[in-house]
């Protein structure tokens, strides 16, 4: 499928010849198809119980069996425009210039309670004055209760009417008349009839939510109707951008809860949106989504600590249930990301598995771990370029191997780099200080290094019997790297 999406050129020579094998093509696409899913349905994944995979197994089977789908997953492979859907602008309208980032809400009236107006103010109370000129929020009030959607408009319109003018906001609705079928449906996983309906107009909620947004920005970011934002999180957000770049994903998360905080490049919202119809009816939407990064070949979930965005609802969009469900890696103050500039990494320890030495310069939640060390064992950072440092935090251990940190070692600073590119070190280090408990952290270093800095490393002072977890490694600089 992965081939599919991207449009080899093989396929293309077989679509030019369909009028000639089209029966015999059809079922080569669904028996592929088929397997492919099979296939992504083993990876790991901790949000799907085993007894969920047989289901799902089922389920994709029964839906990709038919000659229908088959088709509409052909022309996925091929999508490059909309789903034609006529919106009703019901506040605001798209200004010409992208901006960096939308951010997506759908939202339908609740038995019990009413976050949305809480969450729009916390989006831009949140974001500074030149972090609103890079976002724009879409809001799909995507109730079929008219007189519902025209109070929220009206309330929306009081509250934010500077927003809306500026253009950072808009609110839309896809008509009734332009939603499949949602009685009736397949009755997945044993829920009850009302919840696969809820669920099922759920995805396709979303789906015309994504379709509206496709051209909208350079990157779009879901979230749910009832959150908090942290302080500057799009800035937040463009920092860990920014660290990705040259490496493939598909998507990234910004909250482990839900449909929230999920960021994606807005030029794969098209096939997004057709995959959610496709599937519309068959699980939850969180459940499509890790099989649509899945199937766009990213294997693992990229999730960023700490979290940028907070459930804060009490009652469920679905008949008012109590949700409570909390974030605990969320943090609301100032979310201070650190640069970490590019660099190389190495160490001499012995590796345990494929728990490397990148992984604890990275702000993904995963961490390096490496047996016993050594006294004089080396962790080693070289930048690309020399750098002015401002702040560095080490942290080692896990809440999980509180006794894995590094018991004695100390945190060193060098210069004057020698070698070839791949054989890069320092020859002169200077020792800024010990860990303490396990970590190191300190502020002002470019007040205490009066030089460029090429190379960073961690040394072992002394043999220890316990294996060391580098949990993260975070470099604040002060000004960017020399060119």
């Amino acid at each position: 499928l992965y081939v599919f999406l991207h449009v080899k050129p093989t396929l293309k020579y077989l679509d030019k010849m369909r009028c000639l094998r089209k029966r015999s093509a059809v079922s080569f696409l669904g028996v592929l198809v088929i397997c492919l899913l099979f296939m992504n349905l083993y990876i790991e994944d901790g949000y799907v119980l085993e007894g969920d995979k047989q289901l799902i197994r089922e389920t994709a089977t029964h839906q990709l069996n038919s000659e229908r789908y088959v088709h509409t997953f052909k022309d996925l492979s091929n999508f490059s425009g909309s789903i034609n859907v006529s919106y009703r602008y019901l506040a605001g309208t798209p200004l010409p210039r992208k901006r960096y980032l939308t951010i997506g809400l759908s939202s339908v009236k609740r038995k019990k309670g009413n976050y949305l107006l809480e969450t729009i103010k916390s989006i831009f109370e949140q974001s500074s004055y030149e972090e609103l000129k890079e976002i724009t929020v879409v809001v799909h009030l995507a109730d079929f209760d008219s007189s519902w959607c025209e109070g929220m408009v009206q309330d929306i319109s009081q509250k934010f009417a500077h927003h809306i003018i500026a253009g950072r906001l808009m609110v839309i609705h896809a008509p009734e008349e332009y939603y499949p079928v949602l009685d009736g449906l397949k009755r997945n996983y044993n829920d009850p009839e009302d919840r696969v309906k809820f669920r099922s107009k759920q995805n396709v909620d979303y789906a015309f939510l994504l379709n509206f947004c496709a051209n909208l920005s350079d990157y779009y970011v879901m979230l749910e109707d009832d959150v908090r934002c942290s302080k500057n999180f799009l800035t937040a957000v463009k920092k860990v951008i920014t660290s990705r770049e040259g490496s493939y994903w598909v998507t990234l998360e910004f909250s482990k809860l839900g449909y929230i905080g999920k960021l994606y490049h807005s030029h794969d919202l098209p096939r997004l949106a057709h995959f959610l119809l496709m599937f519309y009816q068959e699980m939850p939407c969180d459940w499509l989504l890790i099989h649509f990064r899945g199937l766009l070949a990213q294997k693992d979930v990229i999730r960023f600590k700490p979290s940028l965005f907070q459930h804060m609802g009490y009652y469920s969009s679905y008949k008012g249930a109590e949700n409570k469900l909390k974030d605990d890696d969320f943090e609301e103050d100032s979310f201070d990301i650190p640069d970490n500039p590019p660099a190389n990494l190495h160490t001499n320890m012995n590796v345990f598995e494929n728990y490397e030495a990148s992984k604890a310069y990275s702000s993904i939640d995963e961490y390096f771990w490496g047996k016993a060390p050594s006294t004089g064992d080396l962790y080693v950072i070289v930048f690309e370029k020399p750098i002015k440092i401002s702040k560095i935090k080490v942290i080692t251990g896990t809440e999980d191997r509180q006794n894995d940190i590094l018991h004695h070692g100390a945190l060193e600073v060098g210069e004057k780099i020698v070698g070839s590119k791949k054989g890069r070190q320092c020859t002169t280090y200077l020792r800024l200080g010990e860990f303490k408990n396990g970590n190191f952290e300190m502020t002002d270093v470019e007040h205490k290094v009066l030089f460029d800095i090429n190379c960073m490393r961690i040394l072992v002072t002394k043999s220890q019997k316990e294996w060391l977890i580098i949990r993260s490694i975070s470099i604040w600089t002060s000004q960017p790297p020399n060119q």
